[in-house]
């Protein structure tokens, strides 16, 4: 079974240009037109998704090196290209405080992080792989 079926992800109409996106968890996230209060445009939705999947992907590397409470923040931006319609770049920010490691333990604790990333942040991957997305209709008659 495909994670597509076994998540049930879906996304319903709220509103004018105003959606609300679930799974089966219980999760919601309110999705909307830029400018709409307390709501995500699916751009900041789509950053937001690969800056969580490095830090996921990372956690591991960095917890063990920094402790299990170490403080992190991505930042993430990338500006759209309205002409083609498309995020043509996207830039990552890692945060940490590295300060209590020598040179050496950051320059390998980063290389161990970005090695973490490349191999098992699936969002990232599949952005970077150029994935063929297919819509479909399922309407009543």
């Amino acid at each position: 079974m495909s994670e597509q079926n076994t998540a049930a992800l879906r996304v319903e109409r709220t509103g004018t240009r105003a959606y609300t996106g679930r799974n089966e968890r219980g999760a919601e996230v309110r999705i909307a037109s830029a400018g709409t209060p307390a709501a995500f445009t699916p751009g900041e939705l789509l950053k937001i998704a690969v800056a969580a999947c490095s830090g996921l992907s990372a956690d591991f590397s960095l917890s063990r090196k920094l402790g299990e409470h170490f403080d992190a923040t991505i930042r993430v931006s990338g500006d759209p290209d309205r002409e083609n319609e498309v995020y043509p770049e996207i830039d990552e920010v890692f945060e940490l405080d590295l300060s209590e490691l020598s040179e050496v333990e950051r320059e390998r604790l980063l290389v161990s992080v970005q090695r973490a990333v490349d191999k098992v942040c699936t969002v990232g991957r599949t952005l970077k792989s150029g994935s063929k997305v297919t819509l479909s209709f399922d309407v009543e008659l």
